[in-house]
């Protein structure tokens, strides 16, 4: 059954995803896929997929997301990552609620990860509601560097079933994912003024692990509840540590003037 739902996806090399993104939403009736310069197959098994293809220069998330919401047919968009995948359950439920949906309310759809071989519902990393089913007349995505969210109407309902996100390839995957938004939220903490104390260099990363860990139960899903909670709190540390970095950077600059 389609549904006058644009499924909109960006990429940049994801060869080993967009198939199974593009195959997972087979209700939607069109498919726009913006691609910033990918040097894999990517914009091959998209249009073999039935994807439109648009090549865009990089604009960063949210202006990526957003031009790429503009190109779409419908006013109905269902935005996914490349690495996320909307589950048979949920394809049922957005097929059973779509006639009823309110174009004034942002949906939020609950995301498992994947990660290690296992599903990971604790530690803070499930539902993780992601705003993504939305009418592009009253909602668009923020102008965050960072975490960009949808933002318009204050209404806001939820799904049940889940979008599958296979989150990161491997180990190096995750580390070098943590150490780039790490570096990115420091730059962000700064341009916001936000106060730094050497203090938190210590004691944040070992409450971010007792949170993930204990209080949020990560123990419950097992070695890799353990390493999310260990990665959590080594992002923690590399931000701070950023933080830090940068007011010796400054110190050095002030004193070579």
């Amino acid at each position: 059954m389609k549904l006058p739902i644009s499924l909109v996806i960006i990429t940049k090399n994801e060869e080993s995803h967009i198939q199974q993104c593009i195959d997972s939403a087979t209700f939607a009736s069109e498919v726009i896929v913006v691609d910033s310069g990918s040097s894999d197959k990517t914009c091959e098994i998209a249009q073999s997929a039935g994807a439109h293809v648009l090549k865009k220069e990089w604009m960063g998330f949210c202006q990526q997301k957003n031009w790429a919401v503009t190109q779409s047919k419908y006013d109905w968009v269902l935005c996914l990552d490349a690495d996320e995948r909307v589950s048979d359950e949920l394809k049922e439920e957005i097929i059973e609620k779509f006639n009823s949906l309110d174009p004034n309310v942002l949906y939020r759809l609950p995301r498992v990860s994947y990660y290690l071989g296992e599903w990971i519902w604790h530690g803070g990393w499930y539902p993780d509601f992601q705003g993504r089913l939305f009418n592009k007349k009253n909602f668009q995505w923020s102008q965050d560097s960072i975490h960009e969210k949808v933002i318009g109407n204050s209404q806001q309902a939820h799904f049940l079933n889940s979008l599958e996100h296979f989150v990161f390839d491997n180990l190096e995957d995750h580390t070098l994912t943590n150490l780039r938004y790490s570096y990115l939220l420091a730059n962000r903490d700064e341009e916001q003024n936000k106060k730094f104390y050497k203090l938190n260099l210590f004691v944040k990363p070992f409450i971010k692990f007792i949170e993930c860990y204990f209080i949020k139960q990560g123990f419950r899903d097992g070695v890799a509840g353990y390493i999310i909670a260990k990665q959590a709190a080594h992002s923690i540390f590399l931000r701070l540590a950023r933080r830090y970095e940068n007011k010796l950077l400054k110190n050095e600059e002030k004193n070579n003037l």
